[in-house]
């Protein structure tokens, strides 16, 4: 027998340390075991984190563990990733172990796969496809865990570069991943992976699956069944073993950011689990993230970059419409004439087109012109959109649906006004403009689910629909082969976002979309509609200057020390009162602001009251922007708060999120 340290699969901020039980010698870390807990009467679930401990206490009081479940178990490399999670995120142990297991209860039936027929490539690499794949084929032999960059233009032939190397990978006897931003997106590259290494080589992890499918496909990967693991962000947390390669495809999509607990960083992860099994890591992208570029610039990553299209396909020609003008001279339409005579002549030349606006619904505002009133969500307080389809006011924050009003309620007026365009609107434009065209929409609402995206996809590709309007989801890589013709209808909306990445936003935006068109060879046109045409990151996103937008955009982040020259920490504090929230916050802040060791260029900004989200709670928020090498102990400072008042059963709670979206 020995003695092990464990983590209790437990919710409860006061149950995030180690427990020591006595085990079987054979038991290892990573071991999914139950133990008695406490006082109740079923044994738990728990995770082995450490062996061959040693207690600090009487062992007659050490309790023997109840049951190991060997075919749920994760390796000392899971555990040692999400062991530094905690450290490098403020995660509770349980958050991060648990982002490697499986829930569900029952492995659905084994049904065979099909389709495993075979498809080898059938041509040459380009020279800079066969530069980038011998360089990372290389990295995956050598087992050298290097990081690479690759900075492809749209339709460089990205894809073929990752195939060789999940190539390598499976012929050294190693495993790769291979991810995706969008679920609707990995499911398309699933297939092609599926196609050329066979259907029972690649298994998927995503939200869409049920639980019994998520399990079904967890335990291929664990039993080393599937040895390729194709998906969006949380696939990072496969259950492989001996990975050879991480592929991270559009690296610059904010997607990747988690959102909600844990609050991770995928690349982070990724990085982290390349270094741990000598893994390739792979970024690829035509418009890399600022903070990317930059650790390719300064040597962390190493470049690769891709300048041609293959297939002897050309840049589409990127043009500005004012759209000021074409106010002024009657046109209020959200087409321009310039625009509209485009789709006009592409559609004549049997080419698609795709128009591209990144709100959805119909009118982004109902409002009152008499007294100002703009309804809003109650919970949320953000400004509600009108959607035609369901004839509700919708929060896209929460989701609610409101009735629409038919008075306003401040004033009384009947007079109540739409303002502001979303695609909904849009379609119903071009259903109006060309009645004989097929018009389809692509975003959250018709692609709510994997199988919805994918028949708006197939439908597009296959011809069906001529002229496809969607949001952003359109930006994210998809493959389309007769696009003639891209119009970006209001490109200044991300521009126009209180954040310090809405340059960088928009220039990504504007170039992705525009990387639609012309994959076929011919000559195609992108037209961006903007009401700011002499906007320096628009001219620089027309001319295609990444490097004049991102020694620029340097700059300004170097003047105002935003990333990668920091890391921000935003701190939040939840109470049932306002007074408890912000006593709690300062508190808090005023604790850091006397640290004796806090790093030179350390900013630490005034706490204030957040709208109510739809929890009901206040929340007081702060940010700090910790310079460069700073994180780890503003982490550890939070920590130490946050355990301090568990202790002391504080009524608040409170989180962080590191360089939040």
């Amino acid at each position: 027998m020995q003695y092990i340290d464990v983590v209790i699969d437990n919710k409860s901020a006061y149950t995030d340390t180690f427990f020591t039980y006595s085990a079987p010698d054979d038991v290892e870390v990573g071991a999914r075991l139950t133990v008695p807990f406490a006082g109740r009467h079923k044994a738990v679930d728990a995770y082995c984190v450490s062996t061959g401990v040693t207690p600090s206490f009487d062992v007659s009081k050490v309790r023997e563990i109840s049951s190991v479940d060997t075919a749920r178990s994760l390796s000392a490399e899971m555990v040692e990733t999400a062991m530094w999670m905690r450290r490098r995120y403020g995660t509770k142990y349980i958050d991060g172990l648990k982002m490697f297991a499986a829930g569900g209860k029952k492995e659905p039936e084994r049904r065979s796969r099909g389709g495993d027929d075979i498809i080898a490539p059938d041509y040459e690499l380009t020279s800079a496809q066969m530069n980038a794949a011998e360089r990372i084929c290389r990295a995956v032999e050598e087992r050298s865990g290097k990081a690479f960059l690759i900075k492809g233009v749209t339709n460089s032939g990205k894809t073929e570069v990752y195939m060789r190397a999940v190539q390598k990978a499976l012929d050294t006897g190693r495993t790769a991943i291979v991810l995706l931003p969008e679920i609707a997106l990995a499911m398309q590259v699933a297939e092609r992976f599926a196609a050329r290494f066979g259907r029972d080589a690649v298994a998927t992890l995503h939200s869409g699956l049920r639980t019994s499918e998520r399990l079904g496909e967890w335990l291929r990967i664990r039993r080393g069944e599937a040895r390729i693991v194709v998906g969006p962000r949380t696939s990072v947390f496969a259950p492989l073993d001996n990975i050879g390669v991480i592929i991270i495809d559009e690296e610059h999509e904010g997607t990747y950011k988690s959102d909600h607990n844990p609050k991770y960083e995928t690349v982070d992860v990724a990085f982290k689990r390349a270094r741990n099994s000598g893994a390739a890591l792979v970024l690829g992208s035509a418009t890399p993230g600022v903070v990317s570029y930059y650790r390719a610039k300064t040597g962390l990553y190493e470049l690769i970059e891709m300048k041609d299209r293959i297939g002897g396909s050309e840049m589409p020609r990127l043009e500005t419409v004012d759209m000021r003008r074409e106010i002024r001279s009657g046109n209020t339409s959200v087409l321009s004439r310039e625009l509209a005579g485009s789709i006009d002549r592409t559609l004549a030349s049997g080419e698609q087109v795709i128009l591209f606006l990144n709100r959805r619904g119909f009118s982004t505002q109902i409002l009152c012109p008499d007294c100002g009133f703009r309804m809003t969500c109650p919970d949320c307080n953000i400004t509600l959109t009108y959607h035609k389809s369901s004839n509700a006011a919708v929060c896209h924050y929460c989701g609610r649906k409101f009735p629409l009003p038919g008075a306003c309620p401040d004033c009384g007026s009947r007079f109540i006004k739409y303002a502001g365009a979303g695609t909904e609107k849009v379609e119903e434009e071009v259903r109006r403009l060309w009645p004989d065209a097929g018009v389809a929409r692509f975003d959250i609402d018709t692609a709510s689910s994997a199988s919805a995206a994918s028949r708006v996809i197939s439908g597009f590709q296959k011809g069906k629909t001529d002229i496809l309007v969607g949001t952003q989801i359109l930006a994210k890589g998809l493959d389309f082969r007769n696009v003639g013709l891209v119009g970006i209808i209001n490109a200044d909306i991300s521009l126009n976002i209180p954040d310090y990445r809405s340059s960088e936003r928009t220039f990504q935006l504007i170039t992705q979309v525009a990387g639609r068109a012309g994959r076929t060879g011919g000559a195609s046109r992108v037209l961006i509609q903007t009401y700011d045409p002499d906007s320096d990151v628009i001219r620089e996103a027309e001319s295609g200057d990444y490097e004049g937008f991102y020694e620029s955009e340097l700059l300004h982040r170097s003047i105002m020390n935003y990333p990668p020259f920091s890391d921000i920490i935003s701190v939040g504090v939840s109470a049932d009162s306002e007074e408890d929230a912000m006593a709690y916050a300062e508190t808090f802040r005023r604790r850091l602001l006397e640290l004796r060791s806090a790093p030179e260029g350390a900013e630490i900004l005034k706490a204030r009251l957040e709208e109510r989200r739809s929890d009901g709670r206040p929340r007081a928020v702060f940010l700090i922007k910790a310079p460069q090498g700073s994180r780890a102990g503003y982490i550890s400072e939070y920590m130490r708060f946050r355990d301090r008042m568990i202790e002391m059963k504080a009524p608040a709670f409170i989180d962080i999120d590191v360089n939040p979206y």
